[in-house]
């Protein structure tokens, strides 16, 4: 746990989650954008908890010279209007909590830790985020027509002499079918019955900040007693957001479901499309007994398939409710790190590792107990599709990887050539104490330097 706390405390630096700089000042300007020495700092503070990065990249000039980049796209992404939307923005932030939660446990730790609501950190994010999916949209641009043929990849590749071949870690590809367990009638409806309780007590004269300090199981807003401000259509699910925008200042909802469980909401402000309430959750009990029978059902599709009388990928898309895998045959998408079904072993879940770490490719593994990011417990069935061993990059088993890398060297040659003509027309002044840095582009004119 102290090693991803570590982690998530420099990368979460750069969004303005570190200790306050004592010296700071700015160092760079780039057309109308400025880099401040904290920010320099901060990134620094961010790559150091990161895990494979080259030693080089942590030096000063490096990431002095990335952010003069980041602020030249910046520059031009103004002039010729390229945008993102507040939508785009929102989405963004969410995939990468989603990921922080991922790595620190749950949503409460994280708010623990830092001492913020989830509302809190994404507002902090929103301006570094906006700027940085700026900057990549630009960049996106400039490189958007750059193709490359086979012939430029296999030249690319007899290029590299062998030793230096791009080593390819042990990776897999897996699909799942995940079910988890039904709460009883009678789990429902104690939950139901609570909150109802908890409605005609608030009602009565008691405050509904202490109900939901005291028996909400949000962990994001049970400390502020249940409170969220600002909120805006597109945060919350749905089925929340139905009720929430239907209801009347000072109004209390009936108990109502969400995916999370069970809620009461009152409103508190309305300003336009924007709301502040106040909500307690609470979850179905989920006893031992409906997480067994969850277990024997996955177990008993686990026959079915091995007897053949349906296939892996006909159960997923009847029974699974892992909705981003159950419409491609269970297999699971590696969206974060490579937008594939190619999983390097060290980025798959724990549960997912243990499951597979001895079957053979082609096998389905026993129904596997797992645990959510956000306390939600399950089981699934694992079929590992494939299984590689760490080797060099080969054409002809890597070709697809080869080619991407092939492809991303001849946009940097694109990117580094577009940055030279528009240094030719871009107002750029660096900060005297990085004058003797060893630039890979031409950002220093002559005479062009802040004191």
């Amino acid at each position: 746990m102290k090693n991803v706390l570590t982690i998530l405390a420099a990368t979460l630096s750069t969004l303005g989650f570190a200790q306050p700089q004592l010296v700071d000042g700015v160092v760079a300007v780039v057309g109308k954008n400025i880099v401040l020495k904290s920010d320099v700092d901060k990134q620094i503070e961010s790559m150091k908890g990161q895990q494979d990065v080259d030693p080089a990249m942590l030096k000063p000039c490096s990431i002095f010279e990335e952010l003069l980049f980041e602020k030249l796209l910046l520059h031009q992404a103004e002039v010729d209007s390229v945008m993102v939307t507040e939508d785009e923005v929102d989405g963004t932030i969410q995939r990468r909590l989603d990921v922080y939660i991922q790595q620190i446990g749950s949503r409460q730790k994280l708010e623990q830790y830092y001492d913020k609501s989830i509302i809190e950190i994404k507002e902090e994010m929103y301006p570094f985020v906006k700027d940085q999916m700026i900057a990549q949209r630009m960049l996106g641009q400039i490189t958007a027509e750059v193709e490359i043929t086979p012939t430029e990849v296999r030249s690319f590749y007899k290029k590299i002499p062998e030793d230096s071949l791009p080593l390819i870690n042990s990776e897999v590809e897996y699909a799942q079918i995940v079910r988890y367990p039904t709460p009883s009638i009678e789990a429902i409806q104690a939950t139901k019955d609570r909150l109802n309780e908890l409605k005609e007590r608030i009602e009565d004269g008691s405050s509904f900040s202490t109900m939901a300090v005291l028996y909400s199981e949000d962990p994001g807003s049970a400390k502020n007693g249940g409170k969220y401000e600002g909120i805006k259509r597109g945060q919350f699910v749905k089925e929340f957001e139905a009720v929430a925008f239907n209801l009347k200042e000072g109004e209390i909802s009936a108990p109502f479901k969400s995916e999370y469980g069970y809620h009461i909401v009152q409103l508190l402000k309305r300003r336009g499309e924007e709301l502040d309430l106040r909500h307690i959750l609470i979850k179905p009990k989920i006893s031992s007994e409906n997480l067994e029978k969850t277990k024997e059902y996955l177990d008993s599709v686990r026959t079915a398939i091995l007897d053949k009388k349906i296939t892996f990928a006909e159960a997923a898309e009847k029974v699974s409710e892992d909705e981003n895998s159950k419409q491609n045959g269970g297999i699971a998408i590696n969206a974060q790190y490579t937008g594939d079904a190619k999983w390097e072993v060290g980025q798959l879940d724990k549960s997912v590792f243990y499951s597979i770490e001895n079957m053979e490719a082609g096998r389905i593994s026993e129904p596997a107990f797992f645990r959510t990011p956000d306390e939600k417990e399950g089981y699934r069935l694992i079929k590992l599709i494939s299984k590689t061993e760490p080797h060099r990059a080969d054409i002809k088993t890597d070709y697809q990887r080869l080619q991407a890398i092939a492809l991303q060297n001849k946009k940097s040659e694109v990117t580094q050539e577009w940055i030279e003509e528009k240094l030719k027309t871009t107002y750029v002044r660096v900060n005297n104490a990085y004058l003797d840095c060893d630039f890979q582009r031409n950002w220093i004119k002559q005479s062009q330097y802040v004191e």
